[in-house]
Order: structure tokens, then C-alpha cells, then sequence
């Protein structure tokens, strides 16, 4: 079995060629750690700017969908009076824009008696109603609507 000698120990055994060689050893690995280190910090760079590049392309895309989604149901919002099967005669419908699309009382325009007043969400493919939109409708269906009348004092 060979017994381990200490390192101060070791260094004063060698002679100086040996010394010169181990010393130029060391150098050479701290010079390749070097190099890995930075190659490593320069693909980790490079990675983290293409996942941030394509990160960014799938969020403005979706920014994009959403947006025209948007400007879409809105100038379906517009014309929607004048498109086959809307609930009234567009005479008859105001838009009020939020938190209901339209307000209606039909047979105004025609000066018939008014029997109801519609109020009108205008959706397109596949949109859901908003909670608040969801409140407004239940509390149409709970029949928890009134007229007020306000004079200005």
C-alpha cells in the first residue's frame, strides 16, 4: 500500500523541469475551464434570446387574434341590426355599447303600442356572455327591472 505524501511534501521533491511542467498543466486546465465556462455563458445567452424571440412572436400573434377578434364583434355590433334574424326592426334599436349592445322597443318606429323592451347582446362565434352580462340577464329573468323617472331638481 502506498502512503499519500502531502502536498508541500511533493512540490519540494520535484526538480525545477518538474515543477515548470506541473505548473504549465495547471495553467492549461484553468485556461480550458475558462474557455468552457464562457462557451457555456455564450450558449445559455444565445439560448435565453431564442426562447425570449419566440416567447415574443407567440405572445404578438395572440395579441394580434385577440385584437381582431375584438375589432370583428364590434363591426358585427354595427350592422348586426340590418342581418337576418335580429329580434326587432332596426328602427326600433339604440346601441348603447356597454354593459348591453342594444336597447329596443319595437314597434316605435311604426308607432305601435310598445308591448316589451328587449335588451340585446350581440355575440359572434363562439363568445360566451361576461359575468356582468350574465348578471343583467338573470336579473331580467327575475323580472328585477323598473322604470324610474328622475326630474332635475
Amino acid at each position: 500500500m502506498r502512503s499519500i505524501i502531502p502536498l508541500p511534501a511533493l512540490l519540494e521533491s520535484l526538480n525545477p523541469s518538474q515543477l515548470a511542467a506541473l505548473s504549465l498543466c495547471a495553467l492549461a486546465g484553468l485556461a480550458v475551464l475558462a474557455v468552457v465556462a464562457v462557451a457555456a455563458f455564450c450558449a445559455g445567452r444565445a439560448f435565453a434570446r431564442s426562447s425570449f424571440r419566440h416567447e415574443e412572436r407567440r405572445i404578438r400573434q395572440d395579441a394580434l387574434r385577440r385584437s381582431r377578434a375584438v375589432l370583428g364583434g364590434q363591426a358585427g355590433e354595427q350592422v348586426a341590426p340590418f342581418l337576418p334574424r335580429f329580434p326587432c326592426n332596426p328602427a326600433d334599436a339604440r346601441f348603447v355599447g356597454k354593459p348591453v349592445d342594444f336597447i329596443a322597443f319595437p314597434g316605435a318606429a311604426s308607432g305601435q303600442d310598445i308591448e316589451e323592451i328587449l335588451l340585446i347582446e350581440v355575440k359572434t362565434g363562439d363568445a360566451q356572455l361576461s359575468a356582468r352580462e350574465r348578471q343583467i340577464k338573470r336579473a331580467v329573468a327575475e323580472h328585477r327591472v323598473r322604470y324610474v323617472e328622475y326630474r332635475i331638481p
